[in-house]
């Protein structure tokens, strides 16, 4: 696709962003438009983003959670960067978030993992695990451009992977002496959602690509074949995508997660 499509799509995006605006998928005014192209539009958004200040800190990694791609058209995860500027740390697990800005918001409990160094390709969770720093819980708001949540992969992926916010809880290291046990139970934990005091979901960690360790696994396949993509480096901040469904978010509500066997403490999250 020609950079100078690539750059119109970037600039109708960042558009609604800035704007809290709807605008329809990419893909029903350019039927040619795919994931190539929707990764070729983050790159230009990331230039312009980088250009204007922002700090990129990690990537998120979405649609990991094949139970709910019927429910939202999609076949496939993405990935996408996120920033100094969208990612917040809780404080003594608790965190409050405005949300007005976002565009039919809705909030995802998420695994997320503190970079050691290079992240090899293995389906070994043992052997990701060692270039894993920390782990920890938490809240990604993901918001959605198109009316009424509807869209194909490239328009979500383009969209800055539906990307608005994410908050991080407390950090637990990964040590030689839990490594082996974080493998083992990352993808039979059961996570509980509460919204306002009520448990709305649960969801468990082989809902993510089979383990959220995993997750780590295909983001680094997929940035290898990926030449506008960088690598995997220490420092990184990544979450691995939602163990439950995404859940309609509003100012006023306070979700709570509760991540049971896996030994990481949970997130509360008011939002305003």
């Amino acid at each position: 696709m020609k950079p100078e499509v690539i750059a119109s799509v970037a600039d109708a995006l960042l558009a609604a962003e800035r704007n809290a605006a709807m605008l329809a998928p990419v893909t029903e005014w350019l039927p040619d438009f795919d994931v190539a192209a929707a990764y070729a539009v983050l790159e230009v958004i990331e230039a312009r983003r980088r250009a204007a200040g922002w700090e990129p800190v990690g990537r998120k990694i979405g649609f990991t959670n094949r139970t709910i791609w019927a429910r939202y058209g999609v076949d496939q995860p993405m990935w996408a960067p996120t920033w100094r500027q969208t990612v917040h740390h809780a404080q003594d697990g608790k965190a409050r978030l405005a949300i007005s800005r976002f565009v039919q918001p809705r909030i995802e409990p998420e695994v997320v993992f503190g970079v050691a160094g290079a992240m090899p390709v293995t389906d070994d969770p043992v052997a990701i695990l060692r270039a894993v720093d920390w782990i920890a819980a938490g809240f990604e708001i993901v918001q959605s451009h198109f009316p009424d949540w509807k869209f194909k992969v490239p328009d979500c992926t383009a969209a800055f992977g539906l990307h608005a916010a994410l908050v991080v809880g407390t950090p637990v290291r990964v040590t030689d002496a839990n490594r082996a046990t974080l493998a083992r139970t990352l993808p039979i934990f059961e996570v509980a959602l509460r919204k306002n005091g009520e448990v709305i979901e649960r969801g468990v960690g082989a809902n993510v690509l089979g383990s959220p360790a995993l997750a780590l696994a295909y983001l680094a396949r997929v940035l290898a074949t990926q030449p506008g993509a960088s690598p995997l480096v220490a420092g990184e901040v990544i979450t691995t995508g939602t163990l439950t469904d995404a859940w309609p978010a509003a100012p006023g509500d306070v979700f709570a997660s509760d991540y049971g066997e896996l030994g990481v403490p949970g997130l509360e999250l008011s939002l305003t």
